[in-house]
């Protein structure tokens, strides 16, 4: 791939990421200029010393996703969010439907527009519904009711559901051991899909080794 493509998506995405932290937080900070009331340190570190699984966990996500993700598509994800619910699907898809593989120029190419169309399409979306409830209040209590609610809590499962049915077809050989171990882990303890994820993807990554030894696949 052209070097000085990669050097500005590098270089872009550094700068986005840095500034999309400058403004997470202005917000709290804004809101202790405001009302002038700050927080004192023993506090700030009672609460990020309670958020350190997810310190690792957002390094394992940058080791474990950016692969399949692509350089472009990395740091689109990482700034916009929402990468194990919406961009890692796209991005899989989209390459599935161009028949490209990742860690390619034509996978980098292909998972960085899908991203950025996900992206663009959420955020249209996000505001005309923030414009639908500020004019009409009603309808948010309707979207919130008992009868909507078990809809939204499948989301997740649909989504992951459909896209891994597609794989574990195709690749049922190395998908047989991450499921019977993430399987086996959920019988004892549920760590939370944000850790449960990567540990997925390191059982799958031995199970394929193992597998490549043995030469089944």
């Amino acid at each position: 791939m052209n070097k000085n493509y990669m050097d500005k998506v590098h270089t872009y995405g550094r700068v986005s990421c840095v500034l999309s932290l400058i403004f997470f937080l202005c917000i709290p900070l804004a809101i202790s200029l405001h009302f002038n009331v700050w927080p004192s340190l023993s506090v700030v570190g009672k609460g990020l010393a309670s958020l350190i699984i997810f310190f690792v966990t957002g390094i394992v996500e940058v080791v474990a996703y950016s692969p399949m993700l692509g350089a472009g598509g990395t740091y689109l994800s990482f700034v916009s969010g929402n990468i194990m619910n919406l961009k890692m699907p796209c991005a899989i898809n989209a390459m599935e439907n161009a028949k490209v593989k990742a860690n390619t120029e034509e996978g980098e190419v292909i998972t960085t527009i899908a991203i950025a169309a996900s992206t663009i399409t959420t955020t249209i979306i996000i505001a005309v519904f923030v414009l639908i409830f500020a004019l009409n209040p009603k309808f948010s209590e309707v979207m919130s009711s008992d009868t909507f609610a078990p809809a939204f809590q499948q989301v997740t499962y649909t989504i992951f559901g459909s896209l891994a049915a597609t794989y574990f077809v195709k690749h049922w050989k190395i998908s047989i051991f991450p499921i019977i171990a993430v399987t086996i882990l959920l019988l004892f303890v549920d760590p939370g899909i944000g850790v449960l994820i990567p540990i997925g993807v390191i059982f799958s990554m031995v199970g394929a080794h193992i597998m490549f030894k043995l030469k089944k696949v």
